[in-house]
């Protein structure tokens, strides 16, 4: 369990050495060994990242993590224009974007778009949602296989439903898929995925700017209506409604993993398959185990001193959490590196935890059950195309997934 002491008085225990973390381009679902040996050495680690400056704290138990993110002793906002450690150049918060912003301009922002995200406002999509793809399916079987999985069916389809909540019209989602696509990807070019960036900023602009008299349930109608009465600016408006669209790659790539290991463990499909009524909970204990994300997230600034395990965190430190070893903690998820469908409760933290958690999880799950759902039950044959070990994976990116997954049927 954690133990937190803000005291100044309390003796600690010296700080550990700093740990170099190399950004790692790691295929498969395995585990990433540098947070496996950090999680090893100690609940508390001090961490050095391939860019930025310094070292920055990383906590790794279940307990801790959660503290940590719903603590308003670590802020967000003091990271900006902070060149703390980090896994990339851009992997940097950016000025009054929703992710780096503290209370209580955190909870304004929020309220500007929560409906949308609500268990009502994504299951108001769930039957046009389901209806698409259906149709992605049936264009995918149409043609003889092989076919890759992502470029069919994984990536155009969170982005259809993405726009559906953000109320891109029918007529201007091909631009969007374009743009979320080059803003996403590094094959693209630095440059291209700029330039995207630019000219989505400037569609919401324009469509918010629209809509500020809306009434509507779709995120620009909130967005416009929310700047119309003053309660944001038209310039939060736009740092809220591209992390919103492109949101849909996390649902693309922790798809992915879940088919790669469904596909290459027939124990795992065949239950999924024979037992519709485990898939709910089957889905949470895959969320809980796949690597969703390469090194870490972003960091916060620790407001005071506080003191974990006996080490003191100083006021002004950036502070790591990782998920990814939460999910692992063995206090909390018994033989974490098995996959059990049957594992009850599963408290996971895939989408976070605390103000900062993912906006977009109601509608990440929505995705989710009905791509998973709708192959299982229309594609009984579905199965890998080439040897697991011939499967590419994407190269330089912060959130791992499968480039493609060639499949037959």
């Amino acid at each position: 369990m954690t133990t937190s002491d803000t005291t100044t008085g309390e003796e600690t225990m010296a700080a550990p050495p700093v740990r170099h973390w190399p950004a790692l381009n790691l295929t498969g679902v395995d585990f990433d060994p540098v947070l496996a040996e950090l999680m090893r050495e100690g609940p508390i680690s001090r961490i050095q990242l391939p860019d930025g400056e310094g070292w920055a704290w990383l906590l790794t138990r279940y307990d801790d993590v959660r503290l940590v993110t719903n603590d308003p002793r670590f802020s967000r906002k003091e990271v900006v224009g902070r060149q703390v450690t980090r896994p990339a150049p851009h992997f940097t918060p950016q000025p009054g974007a929703m992710d780096s912003v503290d209370e209580p301009d955190h909870a304004r922002l929020h309220r500007s778009v929560a409906s949308a995200f609500t268990t009502r406002g994504v299951e108001r999509l769930r039957d046009n949602a389901q209806r698409a793809f259906d149709a992605t399916v049936d264009a995918m079987l149409r043609d003889d296989p092989p076919a890759d999985l992502i470029e069919r069916v994984l990536e155009p389809f969170p982005i259809a439903v993405n726009c559906e909540l953000m109320g891109v019209p029918e007529a201007d989602r091909e631009d969007m898929h374009d743009w979320t696509r080059r803003i996403r990807s590094s094959t693209y070019g630095i440059e291209a995925g700029e330039r995207a960036k630019r000219d989505m900023e400037a569609y919401f602009a324009e469509a918010v700017a629209a809509h500020r008299d809306s009434d509507g349930e779709d995120v620009i109608s909130l967005l416009g209506a929310a700047v119309g009465r003053g309660d944001i600016s038209a310039e939060e408006a736009m740092d809220l409604a591209g992390p919103l669209q492109i949101g849909g790659e996390a649902v693309t790539n922790n798809t992915g993993q879940m088919f790669f290991i469904l596909l290459t463990r027939p124990d795992l499909l065949a239950r999924m398959r024979d037992e519709p009524g485990l898939r709910p909970q089957a889905l949470d204990e895959l969320l809980r185990y796949i690597p969703h994300r390469n090194a870490v997230g972003l960091s916060r600034i620790a407001l005071e001193d506080v003191v974990f395990h006996g080490v003191r965190i100083r006021a002004g430190d950036p502070v790591y959490v990782s998920y990814l070893a939460a999910n692992r903690d063995p206090d909390v998820f018994p033989d974490p590196e098995r996959i059990d469908f049957d594992r009850t409760p599963n408290p996971h933290l895939a989408f976070g935890y605390g103000a900062h958690s993912c906006a977009g999880a109601n509608l990440a799950k929505l995705e989710t059950e009905l791509i998973v759902n709708t192959l299982l039950d229309r594609v009984p044959g579905l199965k890998l195309a080439v040897p697991p070990e011939e499967v590419t994976w994407r190269r330089g990116t912060l959130i791992r997934g499968p480039e493609a997954v060639p499949v037959s049927w």
